[in-house]
């Protein structure tokens, strides 16, 4: 597969020079400041951002890049390592409604899991209102507060998937009982769909669409074919990007192309009978965390991508799809800030969120 390089020659992003890629030219500017490890992000009707602060904080950006000061009403978040206030998703029927869905690593009785929460949001967009759980990916877990997955999308039959990764305790990702390591789908109103592939079986959490999935911090619903996708992180390698389908089993830990920290494969086996096989993988690891697909004006010849953001080595990875395949991969701003999340603004710019005590938000504009 081809593998296209486009390095950063300096430490900080944002450059006032025209950078050509493949298939556009673009430059890339600093569209916020001011974010201590901004996480999520989505845009409202009237253009303006909400972003998540890993710490627990939610603020809004005005279109010209003004930040608010923290809205009022935010659930209190067990913060530390990679936990924190996560993701963050509009209802489909938002303008209506306004509510919010958020993602967030959440104590327990026993420990912290993954936790999904909705609320309203004011009529002036300055705090949350009637802060309600809608599902704890049980159980919880003592021991350490990695591997919380935590992303948010709606599917196009109105539901709501999200991705619970294995709290680093592998063996939960591929128990039916348990629901960390998989990506979960529920109604609208966060009951459990009848046509989920696990419902009403003796054992098994009917919430679940998919399992053996190891830290999935991307997902996406491809605007072409209608399928789900994720980005994984695997260990040292194996980073993994899977339309997800339903019932599947992923593998994680079972088969994967990654190694232990200190040396040995994970698994002599990339592949099995009865598990899905990723469609696109990494070794090395970029370290994969939030994905978007462009369907933007803005950039033509970006039309049919996947951006992939990443934190080691940073940058901004640019998948070319055609159906649920991918024929390529462009590496963008290659070795400079680690990136948590990528968005697409109604503008069709590409925004970018820096994973940094002193956080940004990056856009990239036509050049």
């Amino acid at each position: 597969m081809l593998i296209a390089l486009l390095l950063l020659t300096t430490p900080a992003v944002a450059q006032e020079q025209p950078i050509a890629s493949e298939r556009a030219t673009f430059r890339v500017s600093v569209f916020a400041s001011g974010l201590e490890h901004p996480w999520g992000a989505t845009f409202l009707p009237d253009g303006s951002m909400l972003v998540t602060e890993r710490p627990g904080r939610l603020r809004r950006i005005t279109p010209d890049g003004r930040v608010s000061a923290p809205l009022a009403g935010v659930p209190q978040v067990e913060q530390g390592g990679q936990g924190g206030l996560l993701d963050i998703a509009l209802a489909p029927d938002f303008e209506r409604t306004r509510d919010v869905f958020l993602c967030q690593a959440a104590a327990a009785e026993g420990g912290a899991l993954t936790r999904l929460v909705t609320a309203r949001l004011s009529p002036g967009a300055d705090g949350l209102t009637g802060l309600r759980r809608v599902l704890d990916a049980a159980p919880a877990q003592a021991s350490g507060r990695l591997h919380f997955g935590c992303r948010i999308a709606f599917g196009r039959d109105g539901h709501l998937y999200l991705s619970t990764g294995e709290r680093n305790e592998r063996a939960r990702a591929q128990r039916l009982g348990d629901l960390a390591g998989k990506v979960i789908r529920l109604t609208r109103d966060g009951r459990v769909p009848a046509d989920n592939p696990f419902a009403g079986q003796a054992g098994a959490r009917p919430e679940i669409w998919s399992y053996g999935h190891r830290n999935p911090q991307g997902l996406a619903v491809n605007p072409w074919t209608g399928s789900l996708w994720e980005a994984e992180f695997g260990p040292r390698g194996g980073d993994e990007i899977n339309v997800i389908r339903r019932g599947a089993n992923h593998g994680w830990p079972v088969v994967s192309h990654g190694r232990e920290y200190w040396g040995p494969r994970i698994s002599r086996e990339t592949s099995a009978p009865g598990m899905e096989d990723p469609i696109h993988v990494w070794v090395p690891s970029v370290s994969p965390s939030g994905i978007a697909f462009y369907d933007g004006a803005a950039f033509p010849g970006w039309r049919g991508s996947l951006f992939v953001a990443a934190l080691s080595t940073p940058g901004l990875v640019r998948l070319t799809t055609e159906g649920d395949r991918v024929t390529a991969e462009e590496r963008l701003l290659w070795g400079g800030t680690r990136l948590r999340h990528v968005v697409v603004g109604p503008d069709g710019r590409v925004y970018l969120l820096t994973d940094e005590d002193q956080g940004k938000v990056l856009r990239l504009d036509p050049a």
